[in-house]
């Protein structure tokens, strides 16, 4: 099959991500690169927890005292919900259906932006309130690396769908970006499943020890 190739509902292929020799390099590519990513967070939790009591006196702020479940569980909402609806946009690309799958990604891309600018709100309260930094001690330097990075990763994923929308929404569906919406949401999908970890390594063991 051609990317360029026209298609209607009869004829578009049941896997389009993987129709043509191009788009399963990328599906290949893209599970080399999260082998990295994933030995790359593995390296941040456990860094997270050989420091996560390490401050420099008894009056420093812990996990147990910073930390605010109805605001994280608010945020894991959010973000365990962007993942459902990126479920939803897939289901449409293969069923060549680009306006509902391009509707599914914008609400994607809205929860994302709603976990986003909670988080950003959690690193300010933080912050003001408690003097909780980056530099205050090992605790916060792991905290922030570990958390931070996660947020650079939601971040860039929210620039990825924004960017195929944008750069697509006059050329529909074909076999050329249909790969490229099935990374950017297996990406999406990762990032998710990271979250999933952070909230309970970090926030939930953190606010009982």
């Amino acid at each position: 099959m051609h990317a360029d190739e026209k298609f209607t509902n009869t004829t578009w292929p049941a896997s389009p991500e993987k129709a043509t020799l191009e788009g399963k390099n990328k599906f290949l590519g893209f599970w080399l690169f999260l082998g990295g990513e994933t030995v790359l967070f593995a390296s941040l939790f456990a860094t997270y927890l050989a420091l996560k009591d390490k401050v420099p006196n008894e009056e420093a702020a812990l996990a147990k005292d910073l930390f605010e479940l109805p605001l994280t569980f608010v945020a894991t909402m959010l973000l365990l919900t962007s993942s459902l609806t990126s479920v939803y946009a897939m289901y449409h690309m293969k069923n060549f259906d680009f306006k509902r799958m391009q509707n599914w990604i914008l609400l994607t891309v809205i929860l994302g932006m709603g976990f986003l600018g909670l988080e950003i709100y959690e690193f300010n309260h933080y912050v003001h309130e408690f003097g909780h930094t980056f530099t205050s001690s090992a605790f916060g330097s792991a905290f922030y690396t570990l958390v931070g990075f996660h947020g650079a990763h939601v971040a860039f994923g929210l620039l990825w769908f924004i960017t195929l929308m944008i750069r697509n929404a006059g050329r529909g569906l074909n076999l050329y970006n249909a790969p490229k919406f099935y990374v950017a949401n297996l990406y999406w999908h990762f990032i998710d499943v990271v979250w999933v970890f952070i909230f309970t390594v970090v926030y939930l063991m953190g606010m009982v020890g």
